[in-house]
C-alpha cells in the first residue's frame, strides 16, 4: 500500500527553528512577542489537514489559517477550538453564515464583501481586513484609501482584529517586495490617522520569514516553511518533511532495443531487468509548481531547459531497499519502471521516494511516524 510518511521528529525539528527564528526578533512594536499563524490549507500543504493541524497544537501552535470555507469547516467538525482565520474574503451570503456560525475569523477584503458581513451578522463578528499591496486578487486596492476608510468607518456589526497583506514573489524580488510593505504600512498608517483600528497586523509568508525579519510586524503567516520545502535559502536548517513508501509490484526481464513507458522516449541499451512501482504522477511523483513563479524570460528559460531535457538521458532515481535505481522511461499516471539489473529485487521490497507532500494524491494514506 503506498503511504506518505510524515517524520514526526524532523517535523517537531522545524516548528522548534521556526519558533526560534520567531524569538531572535523579540517582540513587536507593541511589546508582545510575534506571533506564529500556521497556514493549513491545500490539506495541510498534504500532510493531512486535521492530523497536521493537531500536530502543530501539541507542538504550541495556537492560531491557524484557511484558504477555503471547507477546510475551516472540517476543522471545526473535528473539534479543533483555537483560532482559525478564513483567508479568502467573500460575499457569498451562504459562506458568511457557515463562517459566522463556526466561530471563524471572516477576512473582509472589498465593500461588497464589508457589506454582506455587516448586514448577515447579528453582532459583533470577529475579522482582519485584507489589503490588495500588488497581488492583484482578494483585499481592498492599497491606492483607493478613500473608499476603504469610507467602508471600514461605517461597519457596525464587525470587530476588526487584523490587517493583512500578501506578498507575490519575496522568494526572488526583493525590491517588489519591499514596494509591497511599504504600501502596506502607508494604508495602515491611513486608517489609523482615520480612527479605525487595525489590530494584528502580518504579512510575512514563509519566504519573506526567512528573508525580512524587520517585516515580522505582529505576525507571520507559515506554511512551507514548516515543511521545509521553501524557494529561498534555507539558512536556518529546516528538514524536508515527507517522503512516499511503496513497493515492488513486479519483476521481469526485458530484452535489448525495448520500448519502456509513454511515447517511446526509452529503448534498452542492452537486456534488462526492471521493476514495476505501483506509484505514479497521480500520487505527486515529479511534480512541481515552480514554473508558475517567475517572469515570462523565466518561463521561456524553463520551455528552452525543457526540451533540451528531453534529448538527454534519464537522471531520476529512486531507492529500493535504500539502494538507488534509476527510473525507465516516462513515470506513468499509477506506475514506474525502474533498471534493477544485476541486483536481488523482488516483489514487495520497500520502495522509497522523495516527495513534496503538496502534491500527493489527498486519498494517499498518511502516516506520523
Amino acid at each position: 500500500m503506498n503511504t506518505l510518511v510524515i517524520n514526526k521528529k524532523d517535523l517537531r525539528h522545524n516548528i522548534e527553528r521556526i519558533k526560534e527564528k520567531a524569538l531572535q526578533k523579540g517582540v513587536d512594536d507593541s511589546g508582545n512577542p510575534v506571533k506564529i499563524i500556521a497556514v493549513v490549507k491545500a490539506n495541510g500543504y498534504g500532510l493531512g489537514l486535521v492530523e497536521y493541524t493537531n500536530f502543530l497544537i501539541d507542538n504550541g501552535i495556537s492560531m491557524f489559517a484557511v484558504a477555503t470555507v471547507d477546510e475551516a469547516l472540517k476543522l471545526r467538525q473535528a473539534g479543533i477550538k483555537q483560532d482559525i482565520i478564513m483567508l479568502s474574503s467573500t460575499a457569498v451570503e451562504e459562506d458568511i453564515k457557515a463562517l459566522i456560525e463556526n466561530k471563524i475569523i471572516l477576512t473582509i477584503g472589498s465593500k461588497e464583501a464589508a457589506e454582506a458581513v455587516d448586514n448577515i451578522a447579528k453582532e459583533k463578528v470577529r475579522a482582519h481586513i485584507k489589503i490588495d499591496t500588488g497581488f492583484g486578487r482578494y483585499g481592498f486596492v492599497y491606492n483607493k484609501r478613500d473608499e476603504m476608510v469610507e467602508v471600514l468607518k461605517n461597519l457596525k456589526n464587525v470587530k476588526i482584529e487584523g490587517t493583512f497583506s500578501h506578498f507575490s514573489i519575496s522568494f526572488f524580488d526583493d525590491k517588489y517586495t519591499k514596494k509591497q510593505f511599504d504600501r502596506f504600512i502607508d494604508v495602515i498608517e491611513v486608517l489609523k490617522m482615520n480612527e479605525i483600528e487595525t489590530g494584528m497586523l502580518h504579512i510575512c509568508n514563509s519566504s519573506a520569514f526567512l528573508k525580512f525579519p524587520d517585516m515580522y510586524l505582529n505576525a507571520v503567516r507559515i506554511g512551507s516553511a514548516f515543511l521545509g520545502r521553501i524557494s529561498c535559502e534555507n539558512y536556518i536548517g529546516l528538514k524536508k518533511i515527507g517522503h512516499l513508501e511503496s513497493n515492488v509490484a513486479e519483476v521481469k526481464t526485458l530484452p535489448k532495443n525495448f520500448n519502456i513507458g509513454y511515447s517511446n522516449t526509452y529503448k534498452t541499451k542492452k537486456e534488462t531487468k526492471i521493476a514495476i512501482i505501483p506509484c505514479g504522477y497521480i500520487d505527486g511523483i515529479n511534480i512541481t509548481n515552480d514554473k508558475d513563479m517567475f517572469r515570462i524570460r523565466d518561463k521561456l528559460r524553463y520551455i528552452v531547459g525543457d526540451i533540451k531535457n528531453f534529448f538527454k538521458k534519464q537522471n531520476k532515481y529512486i531507492q529500493i531497499n535504500g539502494k538507488s535505481s534509476k527510473i525507465l522511461g516516462r513515470i506513468g499516471t499509477y506506475h514506474i519502471t525502474c533498471d534493477i539489473t544485476n541486483t536481488n529485487v523482488k516483489p514487495n521490497d520497500k520502495v522509497t521516494i522523495q516527495i513534496n507532500p503538496r502534491f500527493v494524491n489527498p486519498n494517499l494514506r498518511r502516516e506520523y511516524k
